[in-house]
């Protein structure tokens, strides 16, 4: 099996496999390459739907110049290199965590934002090591969390030095997910009152009915699941 980067053609071979509607892990046995390494290239490189050869071939490229370069004390490989982590695997994988999280429907420096939050061992931090982590402006840190406060994602709280610090709690998707629930609820109900304007038993009426009758049960099915999995998100880590 091969290793190393991949070249320009098996990226061209990637984004073929991708509109032929191929998994991965075809895609991968077509170039005799693990199928992780698939996913990762699609993942940090826009998605599935996004993928484009020529362009992930050029950011590869980029971040691979940009690693020939030493880091600066302090800078982002500083920060990530705790309990003898890889830098360049934390910042990947921060890379497609943020992609999936855009793939969602969150904004590009809201998932930047809160994938920084979630794979920090705290939980939490400040603006300015926010800063430092994503090489941002702090103007771009006030409006990302500020969307996400907004969603419940994240709270803002004083440590003992008096410096705001932002925090993603373990509850966090518990809470996102019940969010949805009302959300699909709503538009549920939103659809009944469809049914007594356009006349109950017409096609519009019939098709506006069953799309609420299907809300109701997804939403109803989606909050029994988010109730009985909650303790899962306070569940310590397993032992090694």
């Amino acid at each position: 099996m091969p290793g190393g980067r991949l070249t320009q053609q098996e990226r061209q071979q990637i984004a073929l496999g991708l509109a032929d509607g191929l998994a991965y892990a075809e895609i991968a046995r077509r170039l005799d390459r693990p199928t992780s390494t698939v996913t990762r290239e699609v993942m940090r490189n826009g998605g599935p739907t996004a993928y484009r050869a020529d362009l992930a071939h050029r950011a590869t490229e980029r971040r691979a110049h940009r690693r020939s370069k030493p880091a600066a004390p302090g800078g982002p490989q500083a920060l990530a290199q705790t309990h003898g982590r890889d830098a360049e695997a934390v910042r990947e994988y921060e890379e497609v965590f943020t992609t999936v999280l855009m793939q969602s429907g969150t904004p590009k420096m809201m998932a930047r934002v809160l994938a920084c939050l979630c794979t920090s061992d705290a939980g939490s931090l400040t603006a300015s090591e926010l800063v430092q982590r994503l090489q941002v402006s702090p103007a771009s840190i006030s409006k990302a969390i500020a969307f996400l406060e907004e969603q419940g994602l994240v709270r803002r709280e004083r440590d003992e030095r008096r410096r705001e610090r932002y925090i993603v709690d373990d509850d966090v998707w518990y809470q996102s997910m019940m969010a949805s629930v009302r959300g699909t609820t709503q538009l549920a109900e939103t659809a009944r009152q469809g049914v007594a304007v356009l006349g109950r038993g017409t096609p519009a009426a019939a098709r506006l009915e069953n799309i609420a009758r299907f809300l109701d049960f997804v939403s109803e099915s989606l909050a029994r699941a988010a109730d009985q999995a909650r303790e899962v998100l306070h569940t310590g880590p397993a032992a090694p």
